[in-house]
């Protein structure tokens, strides 16, 4: 019996070239794809037949960090970074540009990130979390197309696809072709949480899509075209380069950490759960080894783990620094296969300091006020996830027709 995912692959190399609507798409496009023998998921920026002809004799910029790797042997697990593989190639890659954490994803959540100069290739870096999120027309000069290598978590407030979208639109302002290497989005099975309203728009959300969207970046790449999200409606120039052997039903272990506090599969899956809590009193993990592993606070007493958060790599002064805090540890905890509410809610309940529990930060995180209304109005988990069923149905109907896998 032949598999869906061999005639989704079959299909996708069979096609030329895949146009979407006018209306919708018209500046979107997914190339063709050449499969090779290999069943083993082939990224974007490995499957260089369907985007190396792409780049020839064009001037080349880059958005990319350390999750940006290929397979040059792809039967080996032993990765290059993509800028060094197209180097290798013979790209004439002239620029990069770094996203939040910086080129080498070591900063600190939330650090500006002054520009600078690879030390390893000479090229300039050009910082896209510093004064400015979005580049300018100066710094896309001499660039003739961009591509886009970063490894998303599919999670609304991590600042990769804020990023997109920033140089999507200044791409699309200045006549530039934009081309994004997709990646496989570990957390690609949830669609989950409360959906954005557009009043609390911020960096880390800037789009009406619940807390977890299950799309590749590449699928997400699409529908900021298609929704004409980007500012004035306009819409990039925007081709995406799939993965092959790659369906929405696969999990994915991420070969690079994609930021200083996402270190390993447990704390990826957990990330967006947990991630409710940087706009509480309670610490997330950072500031030890088990980020987005462990959750506690010096108000939760008679939780059975206790940590105490310093500064390390990751976090130069994390939340309860040098404060024993008490809470739970989930590094043995299973995959979690929803936004998981029940941390969040007990941590309130058994908080000794409930006035104080929610910070300002919290309702940018949740994109809505509502969540906290119904946690301080003592709703139940069940009670809050019906409210957001209507969003979600929604919003699956609005990403049906980008998805690509």
């Amino acid at each position: 019996m032949i598999s869906n995912s061999t005639v989704k692959n079959t299909l996708l190399f069979l096609v030329t070239l895949l146009i979407y609507s006018v209306n919708s798409y018209s500046f979107s496009s997914v190339v063709p794809v050449i499969s090779p023998s290999s069943t083993t998921i082939v990224v974007g920026a490995e499957n260089t037949t369907a985007y190396f002809d792409l780049l020839q004799n064009k001037r080349v910029g880059i958005l990319t960090n350390q999750t940006g790797v290929v397979r040059q042997d792809l039967t080996k697990n032993n990765y290059t970074s993509t800028v060094d593989f197209l180097l290798q190639h013979n790209i004439n890659l002239l620029k990069i540009y770094a996203p939040e954490h910086g080129f080498r994803g070591t900063a600190d959540a939330g650090e500006l990130i002054k520009d600078g100069k690879d030390t390893q290739t000479g090229l300039p870096i050009i910082s896209l979390y510093g004064n400015s999120k979005k580049p300018s027309k100066e710094q896309l000069a001499g660039i003739d197309v961009l591509l886009f290598d970063l490894q998303d978590v599919g999670a609304r407030f991590y600042t990769y696809i804020s990023s997109l979208h920033y140089v999507m639109e200044a791409c699309a302002e200045n006549d530039i072709p934009i081309i994004i290497l997709d990646r496989p989005n570990p957390n690609i099975s949830i669609i989950d949480g409360p959906t954005l309203e557009m009043k609390n728009k911020s960096f880390i959300g800037m789009h009406p899509i619940p807390t977890l969207h299950g799309m590749t970046i590449g699928e997400y790449g699409l529908m900021i075209n298609g929704e004409k999200w980007l500012a004035n409606g306009i819409q990039a120039n925007l081709t995406v380069i799939p993965n092959l052997h790659y369906d929405r039903h696969m999990s994915y272990a991420i070969p690079v950490a994609p930021s200083p506090n996402l270190p390993n599969d447990q704390a990826i899956n957990l990330y967006a759960s947990l991630c409710f809590f940087e706009g509480t009193n309670v610490s997330s993990g950072r500031g030890t080894n088990l980020q987005f592993q462990i959750y506690g606070s010096p108000f939760l007493e008679n939780m059975p783990y206790s940590f105490t958060p310093k500064p390390n790599a990751g976090a130069k002064d994390p939340m309860n620094n040098g404060k024993l805090c008490y809470g739970e540890n989930l590094t043995q905890e299973s995959p979690v296969n929803k936004l998981e509410l029940k941390w969040l809610l007990k941590a309130y309940r058994q908080s000794k300091n409930k006035e104080k529990f929610f910070t300002n930060f919290f309702v940018k995180l949740a994109g809505t006020e509502q969540l906290k209304q119904q946690i301080t109005a003592g709703k139940t988990e069940n009670e809050i996830r019906q409210s957001w069923n209507k969003d979600l149905v929604a919003f699956k109907a609005t990403r049906t027709p980008y998805l690509i896998y």
